[in-house]
């Protein structure tokens, strides 16, 4: 006998296909190997696997990892309808909030009611930024494009206007949250003004 599909898999299903669209978001870091620009499906990953394996520098550590995943997963969905803001774009950050949150109830919604407050429930944990779990991916999510770009030359932060401080300001979340990893974030920094990658 053929089970029925119900309309609850129907939502669930239209909702993955449509974050396949993640794929297609490119961000302004590159990869480190064939240069290209990263999407960023690319960047939500490599994110995930940072918080697996850098797990033990969070400062708490009753920290939930796999809410932290499960943060860094979704957590750039919104893009697929409010595009990628980058970080140092003083205008985009204007309306950023305002088009995110309206792409996150378009987006979300697409879910049964119980999964789509779920995942927004997660997407604004990780916009505020409050807790710990959300503090550790927010650090990640900054950090991230920070090792890209000292393994690139420092491809994004050749734009004009780009300085060591405003790294270390987008960066200085991990100073209390991470501080083992703000140390890193530190040398690093140093390092790519010696190498004539950042400006002081």
């Amino acid at each position: 006998m053929q089970a029925m599909i119900s309309e609850r898999m129907e939502r669930q299903l239209d909702f993955i296909v449509v974050i396949d669209a993640l794929k297609d978001i490119t961000r302004q870091s590159i990869t480190t190997g064939s240069r290209r620009q990263e999407n960023d499906a690319e960047h939500s990953w490599h994110l995930a696997v940072m918080a697996m394996i850098l797990s033990e520098y969070a400062e708490d550590q009753t920290i939930d990892i796999a809410k932290v995943i499960s943060m860094v997963l979704i957590h750039d969905l919104v893009e697929i309808y409010a595009g990628d803001t980058y970080c140092y774009d003083e205008k985009g950050y204007e309306d950023k909030a305002e088009r995110e949150q309206e792409a996150a109830d378009r987006l979300f919604n697409m879910l049964p009611e119980d999964q789509a407050q779920r995942m927004m429930s997660l997407w604004q944990e990780f916009e505020e930024m409050e807790t710990k779990e959300a503090a550790f991916a927010a650090t990640l999510d900054r950090f991230q494009p920070l090792l890209l770009n000292y393994n690139t030359e420092g491809h994004t932060w050749q734009r004009p206007g780009i300085t060591s401080e405003k790294v270390l300001k987008r960066t200085e979340i991990a100073k209390e949250k991470v501080p083992q990893l703000y140390e890193y974030i530190e040398r690093l920094i140093q390092r790519s003004i010696e190498r004539g990658m950042l400006k002081p």
